[in-house]
Order: structure tokens, then C-alpha cells, then sequence
């Protein structure tokens, strides 16, 4: 078979995003926050759990300590009895107040807005990174969790598993301007449709897009 080229790749992302803005409206991120620092707490909390839990649990947390200043005069154990229910709490308490501390000492209490200096953060790797460059900074950041490393397969925009190596190839494919909103679409369609294991096909608005659906 020959391979597709990265023009018809562009040209059937664009089909596929625009029947997916219209069949999610309201794509964005489900972590609540009100701030930078907010979301990258929460976003830390997130790994290896729901969103849904995670907003249980910061509902509590930011209440009390919605700030870095706040937060840092914390101990790693009051941390960790917060966050527990997320699961990981010693590893993400440990995270989140060394994170403190180095926001305090090297930034001055805020979080910095360069995809270089956010991955330097305590527990802040590219795709937690991606996540705050684009949902609170407004900085394109094209966020590859599981839903898109999965979809982006099935779609046949990519045939890998490496989440950097498919960054680098949907930076290609989708446009700079939809990077951050891409994420959110793909996860809601993931959710609603695309489910792992078991994906309405019948029920799926791209499957004409999708060289994987077994419905055309």
C-alpha cells in the first residue's frame, strides 16, 4: 500500500476536525482551575487517575491553598493526606512540594510559560507541559495522552506508540492554530465514541476519515 502523504494526511485532519468541533461544541479541558499554578497541580494529580476524582480532591485543596505561597507551607505529609484518594499520593505530594519550592526560589512564584523551563518543574514532563502552555497561557501545545496516542493510530495519522515521536508527526499534520483544542476533541471523542475495546463505529461521525472503521 502506498503510504499516504502528509498532504492528504492535512487534508483529512482538517474533515476530521471539522465534523468533530461540531459534534463537541464545548471541547476543553475537564480540570477545573483558576489559575497556572492550579492547573499544574491538578494536572500532576491527574496521572494514573480520573479527572473527575482529581477535581474532587483540588475542590478541597485550592480552597484552602489556592496559591504557591499557600501551598508551600504545607507538609509533604498534609500534601499527601489531601490528595490520597488520587492514588501515587507519596510520589505526587513529593512532586508538588518540591514544585512549590522551586517556583518560590527560581520563579519568583510563577509558573514559567517556555515548554524548556516547564519540563525542568518537579513532576512536569512535556505532556503535563503541553497542558499548561495551551490551556492557560493560550500557547499551542499539541498534548498526547492515551486517547490520542490510541485515535491517532486507528486514524492511521501515525504508526507508533512513542508519545514525543507522535507529537512531533501531529505537529505536521494538524494546524498550529488547533494544537491544544485537538487533545480536548480527541479525548471527548474517545469517551463518547471511541471507546478502547469496544468503538462505535456505527455511531462514529469520522468513520468516513478512519481507515480502521469497520463501517463505511
Amino acid at each position: 500500500m502506498t503510504a499516504e502523504s502528509i498532504k492528504n494526511k492535512q487534508k483529512r485532519m482538517q474533515s476530521i476536525l471539522e465534523t468533530l468541533k461540531t459534534e463537541y461544541p464545548d471541547s476543553k479541558c475537564s480540570l477545573h482551575y483558576d489559575s497556572p499554578f492550579q492547573l499544574l497541580v491538578a494536572t500532576i494529580l491527574s496521572a494514573q487517575c480520573t479527572d473527575e476524582r482529581v477535581n474532587k480532591v483540588t475542590r478541597d485543596l485550592f480552597k484552602k491553598n489556592p496559591t504557591v505561597q499557600l501551598m508551600s507551607k504545607m507538609s509533604r505529609e498534609e500534601i499527601a493526606g489531601k490528595i490520597y484518594s488520587t492514588g501515587f499520593y507519596n510520589n505526587k505530594s513529593k512532586s508538588i512540594k518540591h514544585l512549590c519550592e522551586v517556583l518560590l526560589e527560581v520563579h519568583d512564584g510563577e509558573v514559567p510559560q517556555t515548554l524548556k523551563e516547564l519540563v525542568k518543574l518537579p513532576g512536569t514532563g512535556r505532556k503535563t507541559a503541553n497542558v499548561i502552555l495551551g490551556n492557560a497561557f493560550g500557547i499551542p501545545g499539541l498534548v498526547v495522552d492515551t486517547h490520542v496516542i490510541r485515535i491517532s493510530n486507528l486514524l492511521k495519522f501515525v504508526n507508533i506508540k512513542n508519545p514525543v515521536k507522535i507529537e512531533m508527526e501531529l505537529m505536521n499534520i494538524v494546524p498550529k492554530e488547533d494544537w491544544t483544542l485537538f487533545t480536548h476533541l480527541i479525548i471527548d471523542h474517545g469517551r463518547a465514541v471511541c471507546i478502547a475495546n469496544r468503538p462505535k463505529c456505527n455511531e462514529c461521525k469520522i468513520r468516513f476519515y478512519c481507515p480502521s472503521s469497520n463501517i463505511k
